[in-house]
């Protein structure tokens, strides 16, 4: 069947908004369009898509799998978009994506130099957009560190580097050459678990409740200060520790713990075959 795009995104917005009433505002829309709408996705899907409440409105399991769904279609249909109104301009652009403390310099050097006629572009990500950018077609390819969601990627491997704990200069850990990673158990983990997946096995570990809302952080100098401000720990990959200069933090190896993961990442419903090309120049300048 063919699936309306525009029915998608109004579903995603009810889902994410779990009122039809906020989410017809978002979209700009009255919220009896909105229902019909809906009405309509779940006749053409056959499924119940929403138990629908006088407070809220909550995603049956067939709503959840379509959620599950409807993200990457909806972001790989924008990127879609983006490359042909590139195309269309005449602009034949490559977009090289790299997060803090990964370098790029020599491969994009090398790839510049075999095709001349591209414009070869990089854009710095975070933990948060570094595979988001990809989906949504703001990057042709993208140095990310792993754990990373594999959907919808093809992922080459590149390279791997030690993590090291980020600690204040004054922590009782701070003057050490190397620990496990169990002496952490008893600090505050500033960043995402999901980004160390080791703390979650801690026995004894503070858990989020007890930590309380974790800080909302925009790049690693913010999670920096707040490491020599206020205390708690960060995990980080060594070129990131040691690319950033901060007089009250310090970094130690930690001697348990798996090595940092850097693969290559492009959207798998790519074909092109400057995908593999620059996996290849990256691969060799390590």
């Amino acid at each position: 069947m063919d699936v309306d795009l525009r029915k998608l995104r109004y579903f995603v917005a009810v889902a994410e908004e779990s009122h039809f009433g906020r989410a017809a505002e978002r979209l700009h829309i009255t919220q009896p369009v909105l229902s019909r709408q809906i009405r309509a996705l779940e006749q053409e899907l056959d499924a119940r898509l929403f138990d629908r409440g006088r407070q809220s409105t909550e995603l049956t399991g067939a709503g959840r799998q379509l959620l599950e769904d409807a993200r990457p279609l909806l972001a790989a249909a924008r990127a879609l978009g983006r490359r042909v109104r590139q195309a269309a301009h005449g602009t034949a652009t490559f977009t090289v994506g790299f997060m803090p403390g990964i370098t790029v310099t020599g491969a994009v050097r090398d790839f510049t130099a075999r095709h001349p006629e591209l414009d070869v572009r990089v854009l710095r990500t975070s933990w948060d957009t570094q595979v988001q950018a990809v989906h949504e077609g703001l990057l042709d390819v993208s140095f990310v560190r792993l754990p990373v969601d594999r959907r919808g990627l093809t992922l080459r491997p590149v390279f791997c580097e030690p993590r090291v704990a980020v600690l204040p200069a004054h922590h009782r850990l701070a003057g050490r050459q190397s620990i496990v990673v169990a002496e952490l158990a008893t600090e505050r983990l500033l960043q995402d678990p999901d980004a160390v997946p080791e703390w979650r096995d801690l026995p004894g570990r503070i858990g989020d409740e007890e930590a309380g809302p974790r800080p909302a952080f925009r790049s690693v100098e913010e999670k920096l200060e707040q490491v020599a401000t206020s205390g708690g720990v960060l995990v980080l990959p060594l070129s990131t520790a040691a690319y950033y200069t901060h007089t009250d933090v310090v970094h130690v190896s930690i001697d348990d713990i798996a090595p940092n993961e850097v693969c290559l990442a492009w959207s798998a419903g790519r074909d092109s075959p400057l995908m593999s090309e620059f996996a290849d120049v990256a691969s060799a300048q390590r």
